[in-house]
This record gives structure tokens, C-alpha cells and sequence, in this order.
């Protein structure tokens, strides 16, 4: 019974558990009168998205979060927000190396797995390092914002509005307290403002890196041509997917959302929507008013999402950067290569599962949400694909869905945030290599 027990707690599902417990815990305590600013009961399913959005550093709300939760409301989504963004094994493998605990071999699996990290070795020294780093950048954004937000909300809430943002940003997390600050929602009245976007931009460009790629340029000493094969592949598409959008908003939206801007705010505007797509969830223009070319590059870029290991989800973009090379390989009958490195076969698979998973949720969740709230086509994807890449960004309808289509995104933000594929290998348990060799057959495709 003990070896049936130890194989059924494997580091995939205690990953996954540990996730769902940190949310059931949240969900409690947010639905206490303690929690809500007009101190009564908050109903339970809408206390279980906001606690599995935080968790899952989504920032979808169903209810507004500077009105409606009162300060222990808001810290409680905060913790959230920062044990999701780093990861709750993470967390555990933190508070092991404070007590100078060693950690077991199999302690240090799933925690490599949590972490993202592709190798036993070093897992705890990442950890601390992601400790450190987390925290100097968080208090970093923290000090810039609050230069902002102290002057126009006071000491008090202009250095706690700069602490939130600065950890909700970080964590690609998305959840604000403006409210209907200046009469826009989100970091709108900050549109035009550099110290604002710039901040909150580099915060979540950082945040959605991943913890590998800090640890090996600090390791490289920030030399490129020395960073692995995994880190040149993040910052080559990073910059790619910053880039490229950048020019694509400025000419999609310059006569739509961005209409009636000077030059000057008309390139923070693209630089922003570039950037929080991946996968925060702050917005500076309504995503309303984005037209059908922007809309559908905001959807692109959220289902890409930010690096494996880090605070962002999404399909990852070195999983999607697999799926173009091998494409393009195929295109040319040559194997996968980059950067002079062959691409292995197990690689290839895994982000081909990964694309196929996360289509199949796609597809079938906005079919859900159109036949159970009559939700147009474009809403329901441009709401599924923020769930699902756990980003955040809303066309408007989530607080007016029924329970239903609440819970259908609730469990789409779980399932982004640890991962399709882990998902499915928690559900259906590792298998390990078949000892039967079956005869190759030959299909006609495409």
C-alpha cells in the first residue's frame, strides 16, 4: 500500500495539489465579511475565481478589487498573487533552505519541476537567487510607482497602491486598484505617463523571462554568446515579440484605440499593449475598442505568453518557437536546428502536445461560453484565451457570466497556470516507455 501511496504522490501531482489548496485557503478566507469592504458575504464561486486568478496570476475579476475587497481583502490577493507568481513548491523549497533543511532527492524533482529548471543540480541555489532577485525588483518598481502615486494618492495609499502594482506587475499578474480612477479602468489615466508604462512594462517583461534565464546571465555574466541554448531562444523571441508588435499597433490602432493620441503616447500605448499581452492583464486603452486586427494580435500574443519558469503562462514561447522551427524544418525535409543545436525528438512532442491541449481548451470552452451565455464569438475567445494563458486582459463580460461560464474559466485559469501538459500527466499518471516495439506505419497528411 506504502509503494502505491509514494507512486501515486508524485511531483506532478503534489505541484498541482499544492496549487489547489493555496486556492481553496484564499477562496475561505475572501468570502469572510473580514474580506469584503462593506463587510458582509461574499458569494462563494465569485470568492473562488478571484482567489484562483490571483493564485494563478491572471488578474480576470469578477468583481471590481479597490471597491469591493477591503484591506485584508486586497492583502490576501496580494499573497496570492506572489506565492502563485513564484510558485507554491517554490515557496516550500524557500522556506526549507531558510531552516537549512536539505531537501531529498525527491523533494528536489518536483521542486526542479515547479521551478522550471532543467537539471537537479543547483535547484536550491536558483531558488535563493529567485528570491533575491524577485524581491530587488519588486521593491525597485515599488520605489519608481510610488514616486507616482504618493503625490496623487498620499504616503499611505500611494506607497501601498505602489507595492501592489509593483508585485501584481512582476508577477504578470494583472490586478489593480484604480478602479475608475480619472474614469478609466485599469492603468488608463496612466496612459501618457513614461515613469508609469516604462515601470510596469520592465517589471512584467523581467517577471516573464523565467528564473533559468536570470540564473544564467548571472552565471554568463550578461555575455550572450556564453547563455544556454534555452536562454538565447527566451531573449531572441522576447525581443521578437516586443518588436514586431510594437510597429503592428502602432499601425493597426493609430485611427482605432490610439486615435486622437500625439505620436509620443501613441508609442507608449503600442509598446504597452506589446508587453502586457504577455501575459499581465493591466491595459492602458479598453480592449473594446481594439480593432479586429489588433484584437486578434492581442489574443496571439496572450496564447504565446512569457518563458517557461517564469510568472507568466501562456503556451510558452519557446514551445511555440519549437513549433515554427520544426516546421519550417519539415517545409525543407531538414532536422530541427538552432543556434547549431539540434532540437531532440522528446522536445519536439511535448510542445506539440502542449499546442494541441491548449487549442483543444481553447475551442472548447468558447463553444461553452457561447451556448451557455450567449456570449459573441470574439468575446468568448478574447476571454478563454486570457484565462487559459492566465493573463488577464477582458473585452468586459466576465462579471455579468452566469455561475457556469465562471467556473468554465476558473478551471481554464488552474489548468494555464500549471500547465496543460502537466495537467494532463497529473490526471493520467507518468507512463513509462512501452517494452512493446510496434511496426512502423506510413499516413498521407496534409
Amino acid at each position: 500500500m506504502r509503494a502505491k501511496g509514494r507512486r501515486w504522490a508524485t511531483p506532478v501531482r503534489l505541484i498541482v495539489l499544492s496549487f489547489l489548496g493555496i486556492i481553496l485557503l484564499g477562496s475561505l478566507l475572501l468570502t469572510t465579511p473580514l474580506s469584503s469592504a462593506d463587510r458582509g458575504w461574499t458569494p462563494y464561486v465569485d470568492c473562488l475565481f478571484t482567489a484562483t486568478s490571483a493564485a494563478c496570476v491572471t488578474g480576470l475579476a469578477v468583481v471590481d478589487t479597490a471597491g469591493h475587497w477591503s484591506l485584508f481583502g486586497q492583502i490576501v490577493i496580494l499573497l496570492l498573487i506572489q506565492i502563485g507568481g513564484l510558485g507554491a513548491m517554490t515557496i516550500i523549497t524557500g522556506f526549507f533552505s531558510v531552516v537549512r533543511k536539505r531537501a531529498s532527492l525527491a523533494d528536489t524533482r518536483m521542486l526542479m519541476q515547479a521551478a522550471g529548471n532543467d537539471s537537479y543540480a543547483g535547484v536550491v541555489k536558483l531558488v535563493r537567487r529567485l528570491f533575491a532577485g524577485t524581491l530587488i525588483f519588486e521593491c525597485a518598481g515599488a520605489v519608481l510607482l510610488a514616486i507616482r502615486f504618493v503625490p496623487l494618492f498620499g504616503w499611505v495609499r500611494g506607497a501601498w497602491f505602489a507595492v501592489f502594482h509593483s508585485v501584481s506587475a512582476f508577477c504578470n499578474a494583472g490586478f489593480d486598484l484604480m478602479g475608475d480612477y480619472r474614469g478609466g479602468a485599469s492603468l488608463s489615466a496612466f496612459a501618457a505617463d513614461p515613469l508609469v508604462v516604462l515601470t510596469v512594462s520592465a517589471l512584467i517583461i523581467i517577471g516573464g523571462l523565467g528564473f533559468i534565464v536570470w540564473d544564467d546571465l548571472i552565471n554568463t555574466r550578461f555575455r550572450i554568446k556564453d547563455l544556454k541554448l534555452h536562454s538565447k531562444l527566451v531573449m531572441v523571441m522576447t525581443a521578437t515579440l516586443i518588436a514586431v508588435p510594437v510597429v503592428l499597433f502602432l499601425i493597426f490602432e493609430s485611427s482605432a484605440a490610439f486615435a486622437g493620441r500625439s505620436l509620443g503616447e501613441k508609442l507608449l500605448l503600442a509598446i504597452f499593449q506589446a508587453v502586457t499581452p504577455r501575459t499581465a492583464g493591466f491595459a492602458t486603452v479598453s480592449m473594446a475598442s481594439l480593432s479586429d486586427a489588433g484584437a486578434l494580435l492581442t489574443m496571439v500574443l496572450m496564447l504565446i505568453g512569457g518563458s517557461p519558469g517564469s510568472t507568466a503562462g501562456g503556451l510558452k514561447t519557446t514551445t511555440v518557437a519549437v513549433v515554427l522551427i520544426c516546421t519550417a524544418a519539415s517545409m525543407k525535409k531538414s532536422p530541427p536546428v538552432v543556434f547549431k543545436r539540434r532540437i531532440d525528438d522528446d522536445t519536439v512532442r511535448q510542445a506539440t502536445a502542449i499546442v494541441v491541449i491548449y487549442l483543444t481548451l481553447i475551442v472548447a470552452a468558447t463553444c461553452a461560453l457561447c451556448a451557455l451565455d450567449a456570449v459573441g464569438l470574439r468575446d468568448a475567445l478574447f476571454e478563454v484565451i486570457s484565462a487559459v494563458a492566465t493573463v488577464g486582459l477582458s473585452a468586459g463580460i466576465t462579471p455579468t457570466l452566469s455561475a457556469g461560464a465562471k467556473l468554465i474559466l476558473t478551471a481554464l485559469m488552474f489548468a494555464g497556470r500549471i500547465g496543460g501538459l502537466t495537467m494532463a500527466i497529473a490526471l493520467t499518471g507518468e507512463q513509462g516507455a512501452s517494452p512493446v516495439k510496434f511496426p512502423t506505419g506510413r499516413l498521407l497528411v496534409g
